[in-house]
């Protein structure tokens, strides 16, 4: 009976920080999906920026739109420097909770006292989880600027065709 009583206390402790794991994951499977599409927007963003260049060349170019997708595409590099550093301090955060389940295993099987050796992992895990959760803040209002710039941009043209239309 003790021995399940040992086993069990070890299996216990180990159980809170394979949560933050979980949790890591989930939020690097989010962030990692947010890159992807913000790396996706870039590439759409420059190419067109690339097409109204070369526009320039045959006629005249619309100096508002060339605007409008320069500051597109400075925002999406933005976002993407932004959420490269939060998937580096996830990637970071999820190894030092896996570090301290492993620290949790081999402490109790070789009957070693060194809690703050785990108090220090998760205080360390949890500072750069929270480092990581600041980043994505930030990414979010970026993201919600980028979507306010993009939408006075195209508000423009249906108000200019509400106007035409009404004539």
């Amino acid at each position: 009976m003790a021995n399940l009583s040992g086993t069990l206390s070890i299996l216990l402790a180990m159980f809170t920080p394979a949560i933050l794991v979980s949790a890591c994951g989930s939020l690097i499977l989010t962030t990692s999906q947010r890159l992807s599409r913000s790396l996706d927007r870039q590439r759409e963003v420059a190419q067109r920026l690339r097409q109204n260049q070369q526009q320039a060349t045959t006629s005249t170019p619309d100096p508002a739109e060339h605007g409008h997708l320069t500051q597109q595409l400075l925002f999406a590099i933005r976002r993407a420097r932004l959420l490269q550093k939060a998937m580096t301090s996830l990637h970071l955060t999820l190894s030092i909770f896996i570090g301290s389940i492993l620290a949790i295993g081999v402490f109790e099987l070789t009957n070693i006292s060194r809690a703050w050796i785990i108090a220090a992992l998760s205080v360390a895990g949890a500072l750069i989880l929270l480092y990581a959760s600041v980043l994505l803040i930030q990414e979010s209002g970026l993201a919600r600027s980028d979507v306010a710039e993009e939408t006075a941009y195209l508000t423009q043209f249906t108000k200019a065709d509400q106007d035409r239309l009404a004539k």
